[in-house]
């Protein structure tokens, strides 16, 4: 029996780029963190150190930042452009192209700062951090062609009401109580996934737009629907995104249970008719599923290329 050398990939890990765009005086801010990996047949490197057909780690960094002179758009598109200028080199067989973006606002300042400020106003070059919130877009490339993701992370949602969790199966173990009126919180991660029709003709724009217009049907659909389950939310969020859009053909979401437990006023003299709460971070409950379209269910190849549910 010999011992050889199976699936394997090398890149350049969360290299951080920052654009500015200065076209205008109102300048614009991208900043991402982008992963390159990628395969072919490197079994001479791996097994003698023949690095002949290696491009460089550091030359994928060096890359990136190339391509961001020319600006970098939208981050499905910039990963578009970086799986196709490395995939022209004959050694690859394919590879993965992974970005997050992190949110920076303007800052509000003048008279436009207080008490209904307009959404669009905002220093012309000062910036503030948003949230743990993140943007994420993966290019997938195999001998199927080109896949494309798009998604987000650690969007963080609450209702202070509209959830209830009753009727599940109890056993000798079971100590929590059935409620019909909850708190219920949770860090939206999800991936979408594009038919190729839209990957194909969508440009900077489109994806930003689409994105958007994504972000917020998750949110409504949270925040719309009476929740009897996180489960029921995570399935409904799913569905809503699938049915607003025919070129998105599946979605999986990953939702922790936040859970935010009744503090117990009683030995104060004080009752606490659903006011104070302990928020504890762990452990905690995780619902995890994928949404799919019934005559394309199955597992695509992109899903095994992502760290986790999502």
């Amino acid at each position: 029996m010999s011992i050889v050398l199976g699936p394997n990939q090398y890149g350049k890990a969360e290299v951080r780029l920052v654009r500015i765009d200065r076209d205008t005086a109102r300048h614009r801010i991208t900043d991402l963190s982008v992963t390159s990996h990628l395969r072919g047949d490197f079994t001479a490197t791996h097994e003698s150190g023949d690095n002949t057909g290696v491009i460089a780690t550091d030359t994928q960094k060096n890359t990136m930042y190339a391509f961001a002179r020319d600006g970098v758009g939208s981050p499905e598109t910039f990963l578009l452009r970086l799986a196709r200028h490395f995939l022209a080199a004959p050694q690859l067989t394919g590879g993965r192209w992974l970005a997050e973006q992190y949110g920076w606002e303007r800052i509000a300042v003048g008279p436009h700062a207080g008490p209904g400020a307009r959404g669009d106003v905002g220093h012309d070059h000062a910036f503030v951090r948003g949230a743990a919130e993140r943007r994420t877009a993966l290019v997938h490339a195999d001998d199927t062609g080109l896949t494309v993701l798009a998604g987000l992370r650690d969007v963080t949602v609450l209702k202070s009401t509209g959830s209830e969790f009753s009727g599940f199966l109890r056993d000798r173990y079971t100590t929590l109580p059935e409620t019909d009126d909850r708190v219920l919180a949770t860090d939206v991660s999800a991936w979408w996934r594009y038919e190729p029709s839209f990957s194909e003709a969508a440009g900077p724009a489109e994806y930003d737009e689409r994105f958007s217009a994504v972000r917020s049907i998750l949110l409504e659909t949270f925040a719309e629907l009476h929740s009897l389950a996180l489960q029921q939310t995570v399935f409904a969020m799913g569905r809503a995104v699938l049915e607003a859009y025919p070129d998105i053909a599946e979605i999986r979401l990953s939702c922790p249970n936040n859970h935010h437990f009744l503090v117990d006023l009683e030995p104060f003299g004080l009752d606490n008719p659903g006011e104070v709460f302990f928020a504890a971070d762990r452990p905690y409950g995780l619902i995890e599923a994928a949404v799919q379209r019934s005559e394309r269910a199955g597992e695509h190849p992109v899903w095994a290329t992502i760290g986790g549910f999502v």
